[in-house]
Order: C-alpha cells, then structure tokens, then sequence
C-alpha cells in the first residue's frame, strides 16, 4: 500500500520519483518483503492512477495551466509549444516514448489531457507503455536486491573465515610465546 501511496503523491506532483518508488518495489520483491503478483499490481494501478489524474488536470484546466504561475515549473508556455507541435505530428507516440523520459512524463500527461486526446485512447496509450516502464525500474531494484543477497553471503562467509583467521593466528602465538617461555624456564 505504501508503494501505491507513493506513486499517487509523486504523480500529484510531490518528491517521490516513479522510478525511484518502482526500483524500491523491484527490491521488496527481491527482499521477499512483497508477493511478486499483488505488488506489481498495486504500483501499475498506481502508475495509471496518477498519470490519469495529471491527464484530467491538463483536460479540465486546459490552455490556462500554461499561464498560471505554479505550473511554470512543469509546463512553461515554451514547453507547451514544443509539446504541442509533437503531438500535432506524432501523437501517441509522444505518450509512448515520452513515459520513458523521466523529466518529460508529467509534461507530457498535462499536455495530452489540455490537446483533448481521447481518454480511451490515453489510458490505452500509457498502459501499454507503463508495462515497460515498470519492467525495467521494477527489474533493476530485483536485481540489486538480489545482488544485495549475494553480497550479504558474501561478506558473512569473508567473516566467518577472518574470525577462523584470527583464532588461529592467535593460537599461532599462544604456540610462540609458550615454545619461548619452556626455552626460558629451561636455561634456568
């Protein structure tokens, strides 16, 4: 749930990253913190929530997103030029290659909803690609976290073989010091 929460916030624009949230989700599931399946429902269902939701902000607010002065940071007029000639032209290529730019998703959801592309025909165009998106992050943090687990083996056994180490470096010297103790003892 709190992987869904995440995705849900960053999509309403506060700082936590989708990518971030989707490698954390990769990693629980490597960690056996999360069931593979309900988890990565959960965070697509996550995904398409919040990408949704900036589409009907653009959608419902359309053209005046562009001027007003929050949103300048997301979406300058400039921007919105450039993104509009692109949609003119390629449409829902730009939702498809466009997700996958992490500065450019939000912009992107905006401005899809203020250029009235289809509803159908964006949730169609962003779920075929969130598939993607969440194969990669969600795959990359697997890998670490199984990386992670390796590792941790790793480092138990190097312990296990320097405690050995010491012991019988310590057992070495007890050996020494006893050998020159019985020379001493003997020359008296």
């Amino acid at each position: 749930m709190g992987l869904f929460i995440l995705l849900i916030l960053g999509g309403i624009g506060l700082p936590f990253p989708e990518d971030a949230t989707l490698i954390l989700c990769g990693f629980f599931i490597s960690t056996h913190v999360v069931k593979p399946i309900p988890a990565l429902f959960v965070v697509y269902s996550g995904v398409l929530i919040a990408d949704v939701f900036l589409y009907f902000i653009g959608r419902k607010y359309g053209r005046m997103i562009v001027t007003h002065q929050k949103f300048h940071k997301i979406l300058s007029p400039e921007r919105f030029s450039e993104l509009e000639g692109k949609f003119n032209k390629k449409g829902i290529f730009v939702i498809l290659i466009g997700r996958h730019l992490v500065g450019l998703r939000a912009q992107i959801f905006l401005v899809s909803g203020i250029m009235r592309m289809p509803v159908l025909k964006f949730i169609i165009a962003d779920a075929v690609s969130s598939i993607f998106t969440i194969a990669v992050m969600a795959g990359a943090g697997y890998m670490g976290g199984s990386s992670l687990e390796v590792l941790k083996k790793d480092i138990t056994r190097i312990e296990h073989t320097g405690i050995i180490l010491i012991i019988v470096l310590f057992l070495v010297y007890l050996f020494f010091r006893y050998i020159k103790f019985m020379r001493g003892k003997s020359l008296l």
